[in-house]
């Protein structure tokens, strides 16, 4: 193994070169596209199951819907059409023959209709909502989808941005407003918890400015995370769509009176981002620092054998493994011929949190010796007291969260005037909140001049005298800005 980058010298080549090295994913062979690797693959699947959990439990239903959608569907909803475009990949044809040694694409099987690859869905399933939906009983109707979309992203970075990505995405419908406004802000909850109680990463919770909004929202609500770098990750959002989509689907149900409504739309979704938050979030100078609860092997034992073999030493590592798998705990042995050292470095890179070291001292004295991840520190105990071991594995838990939190608190600074907003963001970094006037002409004004975007809107709730730091203006929001990937 090659050694790392620093994170001082180089984030983002750090950041590659862990992905690299932890055997969490590589780029596919088209380019934009990202090949998972098993490691990598089970981060992804514990997050998906623990979130997915709390979605059915808050009485949403998995459903599936079609990759393909009508290139018609998208033009019906102008907002949502613009917001994409660009990002969309099309298929035009349906078939290729062999000519020679060669695959051309069958010219006699052009398509009537081209076919989006699914940027997101909202389309695809509000054309089948028109067909659910006709009556008041028929509401709320409260659909999640785990999937793949496809965004023909220009610069990719695996994980945070591919042109293929895994994700959920909710989409739901409601008889009124408020109710689909409450659905909206339930889900940042839902989001917000999954982040800080299973993934240990705090979060700013806002709204969007117009302009950051997603496609066809009325409103965007986000979550949005600090890397170690400093930089806002947009980590996931959910989205108060209005009667948008309905009407443009028309889509309406009858209420109890027989009259006609319209049908109030969300949609919601976190993506494989997540596994680059975990990344650039708790990582260090030697690679991942993952938090137990979602770390793919909590326990890892590492045997260190004499040069002749041991049968008492390979009996009590036995032990000791069988011991924290009655625990429910996610152990592994490694029973690789690679040296103690390339093992300790091997696991240290993938962010196991407790490596379990046993050599004959230990199996003599049944004893073992715990080295935790996040802080490299070791303890010897006697094996009566390995149940101690779930109790050292919710600290890391806990310590990785506050540890991240201080880092956020730390770099987060107030701005009064527009120099101090500049010069924070320029030479520091981190989460500037200052008063903002709600003009887009000032908002793109701080984007010219340091490269820092509104992340969220954090409040309205503004002394009458408070003045914009772009202008001067009265201003009416309280936000965020940051430099963000």
């Amino acid at each position: 193994m090659s050694k790392i980058t620093k994170q001082s010298e180089n984030f983002s080549k750090w950041y590659n070169e862990v992905i690299v090295q932890a055997d969490l994913a590589e780029h596919g062979p088209v380019k934009g596209t990202m090949v998972i690797k098993p490691y990598g693959y089970s981060l992804w699947n514990n997050i998906k199951n623990e979130l997915d959990k709390h979605i059915v439990e808050s009485g949403h239903e998995n459903a599936y819907f079609p990759l393909f959608i009508p290139k018609s569907f998208l033009e019906k909803e102008a907002k949502h059409v613009e917001g994409f475009a660009k990002e969309c990949a099309v298929v035009t044809h349906s078939r290729l023959y062999v000519d020679g040694e060669s695959l051309e694409v069958d010219p006699a099987s052009k398509l009537e209709e081209e076919v989006i690859v699914r940027p997101t869905s909202e389309t695809v399933i509000w054309s089948m909502f028109k067909k659910w939906i006709n009556s008041y009983r028929d509401l709320p109707i409260k659909i999640n989808q785990w999937a793949n979309v496809v965004r023909w992203e220009m610069r990719t970075r695996l994980f945070l941005r591919t042109s293929e990505f895994l994700w959920q995405e909710g989409h739901t419908a409601h008889a009124n407003k408020e109710e689909a406004m409450q659905e909206a802000l339930d889900i940042v909850q839902i989001y917000q918890n999954l982040f800080e109680n299973f993934l240990s990463i705090p979060v700013t919770v806002g709204r969007k400015s117009e302009s950051e909004r997603f496609a066809g929202a009325e409103e965007t609500f986000t979550i949005e995370a600090m890397m170690r770098d400093k930089k806002a990750l947009q980590a996931g959002t959910s989205h108060y769509l209005g009667t948008n989509f309905g009407e443009a689907f028309g889509v309406k149900f009858q209420n109890q009176d027989n009259k006609e409504e319209p049908v109030y739309a969300t949609s919601w979704g976190v993506s494989t981002r997540m596994v680059g938050a975990l990344i650039m979030a708790h990582g260090d100078e030697i690679g991942l620092r993952l938090p137990p609860k979602v770390a793919p092997i909590q326990v890892v034992i590492v045997p260190i054998y004499p040069k002749n073999g041991s049968d008492n030493l390979e009996k009590y590592v036995k032990e000791i493994e069988v011991k924290l798998t009655q625990m429910s705990l996610r152990a592994k042995t490694d029973v690789s011929e690679n040296s103690p050292g390339f093992k300790f470095n091997h696991w240290e890179i993938r962010g196991v949190p407790i490596r379990i070291e046993v050599g004959i001292k230990e199996a003599e004295g049944n004893s073992i010796t715990l080295c935790r991840r996040d802080t490299l520190e070791k303890t010897t105990i006697s094996f009566s007291e390995i149940g101690s071991v779930a109790e050292m594995l919710n600290n890391i838990q806990e310590n990785l969260f506050l540890e991240a939190k201080t880092f956020l608190s730390q770099n987060t600074t107030e701005a009064h005037t527009y120099a101090d907003l500049k010069d924070v963001v320029d030479n520091n970094g981190g989460f500037v909140i200052a008063a903002w006037d709600g003009d887009s002409a000032s908002e793109k004004k701080v984007k010219d001049d340091c490269g820092a975007t509104i992340r969220c809107i954090l409040s309205d709730d503004l002394d009458s005298d408070s003045k914009c730091i772009v202008t001067n203006n009265p201003a009416k929001h309280k936000v965020v800005f940051a430099k963000s990937y």
